[in-house]
């Protein structure tokens, strides 16, 4: 089984490594191109922008493999069904080092040495350098607030400080609201993106014309997992 090092077959015949490097490095830009699609102004993490670029090479490798193969397509699938659903749920970063460390075994295991360190190799160049880069960065994080409004039970909120959201911040979305103190007042909770840093304490005296001075808190917004 191991004398042919890159008999990867596919429907037109055998893969040389410079195909195969071919083949992965297009499947690399189109995976860039829809990172890029599906986070752009979207709340996202790192972590999943630079994974979900790298999974369409992992999925072209995996094609490239099984290709022609009764036996190896349900071998993969059993295969990737126990890693993905078989084990505890875990963030994109950690999914997709799951997915590319299958990847390569299985091609080893199929005794394709050489397509398996082509990929690893690739694929881990590619992750240390976008992983290094701006890429996939969520913009201004520092600028993301969760925001706490106390406000008496009988004052109406749809819009109550739709014209201070406008003026203060590029995105505000409800999250929560909550009964507090016996039912007399109501929690709102939001999640803001403020329009300018260093304009917190504008912000909240403004939320306390509105809200009969009663307690505001606006704190970092608490870290999202970057899962796929």
């Amino acid at each position: 089984m191991f004398e042919m090092l890159f008999d990867a077959v596919s429907g037109s015949g055998n893969v040389s490594p410079g195909e195969y490097l071919l083949l992965l490095g297009a499947a690399l830009v189109m995976g860039l191109v829809i990172a890029w699609t599906f986070t752009w102004k979207t709340d996202h993490t790192k972590g999943f922008a630079v994974m979900l670029s790298l999974l369409p090479a992992v999925a072209a490798t995996i094609v490239l493999m099984v290709s022609g193969s009764l036996g190896a397509s349900v071998a993969v699938a059993g295969t990737f069904s126990l890693v993905r659903f078989r084990s505890a749920p875990g963030t994109a970063r950690e999914i997709g080092a799951l997915l590319m460390a299958m990847t390569a075994g299985l091609a080893c295991g199929m005794g394709w040495p050489l397509l398996a360190g082509l990929f690893t190799l690739t694929m881990c160049l590619a992750y240390t350098i976008l992983m290094r880069t701006p890429f996939g960065e969520p913009r201004r994080e520092e600028l993301k607030k969760t925001l706490n409004v106390t406000l008496p039970e009988d004052l109406a909120y749809a819009d109550l400080f739709a014209d201070v959201f406008e003026t203060f911040t590029t995105q505000a979305q409800m999250t929560q609201v909550k009964t507090t103190n016996l039912g007399s007042l109501n929690r709102l909770t939001y999640n803001v993106t403020l329009r300018r840093a260093g304009e917190e304490k504008a912000f909240i005296d403004a939320l306390r014309c509105r809200n009969g001075n009663l307690e505001i808190s606006l704190a970092e917004r608490c870290g999202e997992e970057d899962r796929l």
